[in-house]
């Protein structure tokens, strides 16, 4: 009789990892909202924890092969978005007349969709760009040395989110969208976010090694 454990412990192992990774996405959106002043340089709070999700799909990637990381990445952005628009639903409604606290959760939560589309679109494109950048790793450099096929896949993927979302969310587009930041500021959110987002993945490589490789092409 065959034994069905180690597929059954890849699949347990791959469902908690990818909700992991769902759940990482949604609070490090909801945290985003928050700005922050670190060290001098302006940070959304999300930046703290969203460098995690590139482990984590890594992860899934090992587990489940690459097209259940691709699936993983689109359902995030959906889920993302309906999270978005849920939030805005919620601030719309009329508040109880005894509740004191309207304006504020508007304010707060109800959300500024340039920002909600630019990192929506960051999180898919650079997801996708690091699902492709770890499985050319593994097909043409080596299964060996695990950490390196998340260093690798992250130093491609984090520029290019920090790129898309800063330059999407707070730019001006050469005068197309009055309210943007100056290109100095946008610059200079971009680097912080940069070198934070590598500080948290040189923290999480060795997380690569918490689950077993599945039996998958790469």
């Amino acid at each position: 009789m065959k034994d069905t454990k180690p597929a059954l412990t890849l699949t347990r192992a791959g469902l908690v990892t990818a909700s992991t990774y769902i759940a990482t996405q949604m609070l490090s959106d909801i945290m985003s909202l928050k700005i922050a002043w670190v060290a001098g340089f302006s940070v959304d709070a999300g930046t703290f924890l969203y460098p995690l999700t590139f482990t984590l799909r890594d992860l899934v990637h090992k587990l489940l092969g690459k097209p259940a990381a691709r699936l993983l990445i689109i359902s995030a952005g959906v889920i993302n978005l309906a999270m978005a628009g849920l939030l805005a639903f919620a601030a719309w409604l009329p508040a109880d007349p005894t509740w004191p606290l309207q304006s504020a959760f508007a304010a707060v939560l109800a959300p500024t969709w340039r920002i909600v589309i630019a990192s929506i679109l960051a999180e898919v494109l650079a997801e996708l760009i690091d699902t492709e950048v770890y499985s050319l790793w593994l097909r043409y450099v080596t299964r060996r040395l695990q950490w390196s096929r998340v260093l690798a896949s992250n130093a491609v993927s984090i520029p290019v989110d920090s790129l898309i979302f800063v330059w999407l969310a707070f730019g001006q587009w050469g005068g197309l969208l009055p309210g943007g930041l100056p290109d100095s500021t946008v610059w200079a959110i971009f680097w912080a976010n940069v070198l934070l987002k590598g500080l948290v993945t040189l923290v999480s490589l060795p997380g690569i090694y918490l689950v077993p490789e599945g039996r998958h092409e790469p």
